[in-house]
């Protein structure tokens, strides 16, 4: 892999595309040309008048619609347009909170087929019902909810050496969509005691300490449920910035000691009911064998957990110390702030939204849909940012789940066989659930170096994908999808057919939908102008018009960073 180049860098290659040319020839042309008052008055002895009313708020805009829709799900319609500028956000958002979750990935998988031996040992139907519910499901704001807090509490098809893997990593999002507007409390029980993550982090069959042998217990998912999944290395101001000793140097959240004690406390774990032939146990929660647990007095930071606590007790103690820990809201939430927003939020933004974690505002910590609705209706995403690192780099799988939900892709075998895409030579370099390691794809304090970006500290994760490699395998997928989708998965351009005799119109219509008001008009003139070369007089010069402008406009820089 290369290193990762700076914003600039990547702006040249995407905006590059040498392989555009390939849809047709008179694509080729169009790539080649597209590189180039109150006032108040009152007086005498008057009637007082009646107060005004108060101001009507601020309207919505296209641009303003289809940015926020970006942010809180995947794509823009014309009919969700129309949607938020008629009943504003928090509309659409109750009206999304109220959906119920369609049907789960694990009886998506029972029904077609995969509940058998022969898939026992594989992944079968796991890619398939991941990109089934990404590109199509109704709720579009849980689902990417759920795509976000699946790169924060990690599971991956990479460490899973068990029987009935797939099924593992079905019911593992099945929860994550059960729980996603629930409390971090009970998503913090859920994902500890799932079987995926027992088996990713080792916690199922974790074993008590023997004198005899020597044997200790597993330290992994202790390490890992405090550094990523909780309160993090260091401990944090409400906005996020550090705490410092005298010395001015960062305070640590916990030492190797509390992490020694912790394994302690989760011991004894394991699978309820495991099958050879049937992996409905996989939807469990493990459960515990006191004959495993270990015994005598335990910790969780400074927390004493009494020699009297079986397993399930001493685990409560535990996990109610971890969620109460004042770093999990600054922790956690401007993670999710980076998922959804911005890759660099401000301190300030920071504060506000671990001010709703602390309180939601009737006295609940946690809350994560209040969360999720505070990030999603605050000042400064609601705004266009300016300024160097404003907005985030969007990552490879949202940039194809966009141009899937965009152009209604279906899949007439009902199979959704577009598989693993973490090749980044000839794919997005990212797939869900498929991340090398329990760190994601990307890590979320992650400083592109030699960049513009790095000189001024600024975060930007999703630049940890970018690099030459990643850049060009994009746009050859991407290229080759829009032209003929993706195995069985196909999109549909009708409405956009509509529009390819009017060059300016239809690029003018597709960079609303897909760039929610960035994409520049000198940028949209260009691609245009490009688009314009290729004959309308066909049903097939049409089509060029449409595919040519998609891949151009989803190749530019000004898409490609979402703000």
């Amino acid at each position: 892999m290369h290193p990762p180049p700076s914003p600039e860098a990547e702006a040249v290659a995407a905006a590059a595309a040498p392989t555009a040319a390939d849809l047709n020839p008179a694509l080729a042309a169009a790539t080649a040309a597209a590189a180039l008052l109150a006032a108040c008055g009152g007086g005498g002895s008057a009637p007082t008048p009646s107060p005004p009313p108060p101001p009507p708020p601020p309207s919505i805009g296209d641009a303003d619609a289809a940015r926020f829709l970006a942010q809180a799900g995947f794509s823009a319609s014309s009919a969700d347009i129309a949607t938020v500028k008629a009943g504003g956000y928090a509309a659409w958002l109750d009206a999304q909170f109220a959906l119920p979750a369609s049907d789960g990935h694990f009886d998506w998988m029972v029904a077609n087929g995969y509940a058998v031996v022969a898939h026992r040992n594989d992944f079968g139907g796991a890619d398939n019902t991941l990109w089934r519910k990404l590109m199509t499901a109704p709720d579009t704001l849980r689902q990417r909810v759920v795509l976000a807090l699946s790169e924060i509490f990690v599971i991956s098809m990479n460490g899973l050496p068990v029987s009935w893997r797939g099924f593992a990593v079905a019911a593992y999002v099945d929860m994550l969509e059960q729980r996603c507007f629930g409390t971090y409390r009970d998503l913090l029980d859920a994902v500890t005691l799932s079987c995926g993550m027992g088996v990713y982090l080792a916690m199922r069959g974790n074993l008590k300490e023997d004198p005899a042998t020597g044997r200790v217990p597993d330290e992994n998912y202790a390490r890992e449920v405090m550094q990523l999944l909780s309160i993090g290395l260091y401990q944090l101001n409400a906005d996020g910035s550090p705490k410092l000793d005298g010395a001015g140097k960062p305070v640590e959240t916990y030492h190797q000691s509390n992490i020694t004690d912790l394994a302690r406390v989760l011991t004894g774990w394991d699978f309820d009911g495991a099958s050879s032939t049937d992996p409905g146990f996989m939807k469990k929660p493990m459960v515990n064998n006191p004959a495993r647990f270990s015994t005598g007095a335990k910790k969780v930071l400074d927390v004493d957990i009494p020699s009297t606590a079986d397993g399930p007790g001493a685990l409560k103690i535990a996990l109610d110390t971890l969620a109460n820990h004042p770093n999990v809201g600054p922790f956690i939430g401007r993670q999710l702030i980076q998922r959804l927003v911005a890759s660099n939020p401000s301190a300030a933004f920071v504060a506000r939204i671990s001010a709703v974690w602390a309180d939601n505002g009737a006295g609940v910590r946690g809350d994560l849909k209040a969360v999720i609705r505070a990030i999603l209706l605050d000042s400064e995403a609601r705004t266009v940012p300016t300024g160097l690192g404003a907005g985030k780099l969007r990552e490879p799988v949202q940039r194809f789940i966009q141009w899937g939900r965009s152009f209604g892709v279906s899949s007439p075998n009902g199979l959704w066989n577009i598989g693993d895409t973490t090749n980044p030579a000839t794919r997005l370099g990212q797939s869900p659930l498929r991340s090398p390691t329990v760190f994601n794809f990307f890590r979320p304090g992650y400083v592109p170096p030699n960049s513009q970006l790095g000189s001024n500290g600024v975060t930007a994760p999703e630049f940890q994908l970018c690099n030459e490699s990643t850049v060009a395998g994009y746009l050859n997928f991407l290229q080759s999808a829009i032209a003929s989708g993706v195995g069985d998965v196909k999109p549909s351009y009708t409405t956009e057919l509509t529009l390819a005799a009017d060059a300016p119109s239809l690029v003018a219509n597709l960079a609303l939908r897909l760039g929610g008001g960035g994409i520049s008009a000198a940028t949209q003139a260009t691609i245009a102008t490009a688009v314009a070369t290729i004959s309308a007089s066909t049903d097939a010069g049409k089509l060029g018009r449409v595919q040519a402008a998609i891949l151009m406009l989803m190749a530019c820089p000004e898409y490609q960073i979402q703000k």
